[in-house]
């Protein structure tokens, strides 16, 4: 049976960055596509009304997207404002007179995780839990310990089945795409394993810095900010094994089966930098140990994955910002031309930012008499359309009730487990030079046998180009 639908909206940090980069464009957006028809609360502790939130909500919609009149005309009609602090009952009592006669609330905390146990008693004890569900930003906790004490939090008000924890990377339409392509297309199953494919590469990488967000890094680092949850959520995508059927928890199912087989971590199987000039930052500690980049090694002990490794890589201030996903396939078992040896593998290349595209490599006879060949790379890239974005997708399915993108707790937790060894000093940190892959140091990951793929300008120029040989 489908969940009901939400009959109204709240999110606590109404006044905060996230509201005013993400939530209010994404309100904005649903109410103009006709998706969105419902009460909208902002909550926060700072004083003010609710023509002032309307003014910021005006401010953010046009520095992120630009303003709609008619949508925005709709939200601030159903925006109200409600203030107080989370320790003072009053401020919940005030906002469960703002619900009115909202039986299903869907609340959003996009406060700090040290705000949701005050949070969480306060929407108990005001009466305003029952029916309701609540979205909470990563992180989701800092290791196993915490991310367990954020869900004992958690569910002093909630169920687990009502907890959407939401990890933007997973609403995102390249990353869909992934799901998709794996389990719409019947050729690729066959080979989708360990007999056929050698190793695959995760990159996530950025050109800037921690540009004036150095406190907020230095409680979190590369592995924590980025290759605990965006890419270990891409390498679960990649890893899984079909659901059984469209069901949300058959998803979730599956993906929780990779996260249990993934191997924990130990020091070898990481190396972590830092770029110089870090430590200068605002926020940043003089001798900060934090990385600021990660490369991990990574296996997945079950039947299809046993002994192929999944290399992964996240990191500021690197030469471009990209995302992608490389999957070399294993050499043919005997060599029929002499001169294929030496060449690059077979591989499937997963362009997921700044460009979405997938591409199959493959060597292809030049033409004339030899038997020599070239490598060229077929594309298939989507066709332009409407596109939402992941705030949007991801608000309108927790709405809906629907958890498929959202992250459920044992799998949260055995992620957790998989990096907790390599957490803090346990790994030496290495300095590299800003744009430059990061330090020399990752290479020792590959053992002597190839390297990292590092993505290239030319090839989004190709694809902006429509050119099939990059």
């Amino acid at each position: 049976m489908p969940a009901p639908h939400a009959d109204a909206f709240v999110f606590f940090g109404a006044t905060g960055d996230l509201a005013y980069r993400k939530i209010f464009p994404a309100l904005q957006a649903l109410i103009a596509s006709g998706r969105f028809d419902m009460p909208i609360i902002g909550v926060a502790r700072r004083d003010g009304s609710t023509e002032q939130l309307r003014a910021r909500a005006r401010e953010s919609v046009e520095k992120n997207g630009g303003l709609n009149p008619d949508a925005f005309a709709r939200l601030c009609a159903r925006l109200r404002y409600v203030s107080g602090d989370y320790h003072d009952a009053a401020a919940f009592e005030r906002l469960r007179q703002a619900l009115g006669s909202a039986e299903k609330p869907l609340y959003y905390l996009a406060i700090p995780p040290g705000e949701f146990d005050r949070v969480a008693r306060g929407l108990a004890a005001s009466g305003c839990v029952k029916g309701a569900r609540v979205v909470v930003e990563k992180p989701f906790g800092r290791d196993l310990s915490s991310a367990r004490g954020l869900n004992r939090t958690l569910r002093l008000a909630f169920p687990e089945s009502a907890i959407f924890r939401i990890d933007h990377y997973l609403g995102k339409e390249a990353v869909l795409n992934l799901l998709y392509f794996r389990f719409a297309n019947s050729f690729l199953e066959p080979i989708w394993n360990r007999h056929y494919i050698e190793r695959l590469q995760i990159v996530l990488c950025e050109s800037s810095g921690v540009e004036g967000r150095g406190r907020f890094y230095e409680e979190v680092g590369a592995i924590r900010d980025v290759i605990q949850n965006h890419l270990f959520q891409v390498v679960a995508l990649l890893a899984m094994d079909a659901p059984a059927d469209s069901e949300p928890e058959a998803l979730r199912d599956e993906k929780m089966r990779v996260f249990r087989a993934m191997r924990p971590l130990t020091p070898g199987d990481v190396v972590k930098g830092q770029f110089r000039g870090y430590r200068g930052e605002d926020g940043v500690a003089p001798d900060s140990s934090v990385e600021t980049f990660g490369a991990v090694r990574l296996y997945i002990d079950n039947w299809r994955w046993a002994g192929v490794p999944f290399y992964l890589r996240a990191g500021k201030k690197l030469p471009l910002s990209a995302t992608e996903v490389f999957v070399e396939l294993k050499r043919p078992p005997q060599r029929v031309f002499d001169e294929v040896d030496p060449g690059q593998p077979n591989h499937f290349h997963f362009h997921l930012s700044p460009k979405v595209c997938i591409s199959l490599g493959v060597r292809a006879k030049f033409p004339g008499e030899p038997m020599l060949g070239r490598e060229v790379e077929l594309l298939a890239c989507p066709v332009s359309g409407e596109q939402m974005s992941e705030y949007e997708r991801l608000l309108l399915d927790a709405l809906r009730g629907d958890p498929s993108l959202f992250a459920r707790q044992d799998s949260v937790e055995a992620a957790w487990r998989v990096v907790d060894p390599i957490l803090g000093d346990a790994v030496q940190v290495h300095e590299y030079e800003p744009g430059t892959w990061g330090p020399a140091e990752a290479d020792r990951l590959f053992g002597g046998r190839g390297g990292w793929h590092d993505p290239r300008d030319e090839v989004f120029h190709a694809l902006d180009q429509g050119d099939a040989e990059p």
